[in-house]
């Protein structure tokens, strides 16, 4: 990067949501200005939604613009080479006030055929969760296409859905064609590959305040759904100041950090770190300067930063691509 090379921070992307509630704020610091805030995209490049630049030398410019002009020092010149100037992850909070509709994505190759996107593979930490919220995650035994639509038709699906009562510091990892629905009462980190393909199965039967249901998508979510039982609770170590794996697909990395004094980094350059900052605080000391971030700040670090020093007291997660 001949220009400047410093951790980019975003604007905040927010979106409404039937379920969404106020704990973005609350809980996460986020500019919210209504009461049904379902989502802060962190950092996106799904198109309409690509995250501007809110500090620094680069303030007002795209993420994409930024990417364009410099892939390898962003991305890492592994992500470059894999992905071409595309960034493939999109990081969200989700307030989930209510229950969100049951669904589930398609994979890479269906996304493709259809949708000429990418598949959504995903993971959620829980950040908040009220007493007794729960997460509905793939079948409790493994079913069928059959009996999935019978369910479905008659109003039952949840009697053959697995749901687990959730807490902070959960990780559930989902890979596409699992069925799933974020509870009522939780936030949630959400780390997944850049694609807003949703396919909706049941919503409850709600209504927005116009009256009207939402729309679903049971014929092409037939295909998309993987009708066996998943395990997709993961068990995580938490050894302090040190880069604890939490996932490791080939979408994406997440390790959890409980930094307690100081870690000190050293990147390949192959890939891009994000770094959420889930509870506490920390200070990122790269060249001199000192960079602060808080409860709910999410940072971009570009490949090109190879060695820096996290400082204070905050659960963070790492993301990269391996």
């Amino acid at each position: 990067m001949t220009s400047k090379k410093y951790p980019l921070q975003f604007n905040a992307i927010l979106k409404e949501r039937i379920w969404g509630g106020e704990k973005l704020k609350t809980i996460l610091n986020k500019p919210i200005t209504s009461s049904i805030t379902g989502e802060s995209w962190e950092l996106s490049t799904v198109e309409g939604d690509v995250s501007v630049v809110a500090n620094g030398q680069y303030k007002g410019k795209l993420l994409t613009e930024l990417i364009n002009e410099y892939p390898d020092e962003i991305l890492g010149t592994a992500v470059h080479k894999r992905f071409g100037r595309q960034f493939p992850l999109l990081f969200k909070y989700l307030d989930a006030r209510e229950d969100l509709s049951i669904q589930v994505h398609p994979n890479d190759e269906l996304a493709k055929k259809r949708h000429n996107s990418f598949g959504k593979t995903e993971m959620w930490y829980v950040t908040q969760a009220d007493k007794d919220a729960r997460i509905i995650v793939g079948f409790k035994e493994d079913s069928s296409r059959e009996e999935y639509v019978e369910h479905l038709n008659n109003k039952t699906l949840v009697d053959i859905l697995d749901d687990v009562k959730a807490k902070p510091g959960d990780v559930f990892f989902l890979e596409t064609g699992t069925v799933h629905a974020i509870g009522a009462g939780l936030v949630v980190a959400e780390i997944q590959q850049t694609s807003d393909i949703t396919y909706r199965l049941y919503d409850f039967d709600r209504k927005d305040a116009q009256g009207n249901t939402r729309e679903l998508h049971v014929d092409l979510a037939l295909d998309a759904i993987n009708y066996n039982k998943v395990n997709t609770y993961k068990e995580y170590a938490k050894e302090v100041n040190k880069s604890n794996t939490v996932v490791d697909c080939p979408y994406f990395t997440t390790n959890f950090i409980p930094l307690e004094d100081e870690k000190a980094v050293e990147n390949s350059g192959l890939s891009f770190t994000v770094y959420m900052c889930i509870e506490g605080s920390f200070e990122l000391d790269y060249d001199g300067v000192i960079y602060q971030y808080i409860k709910g700040d999410t940072v971009l670090i570009p490949a090109a930063m190879k060695s820096y020093i996290l400082k204070g007291k905050a659960s963070i997660l790492e993301i990269y691509i391996s």
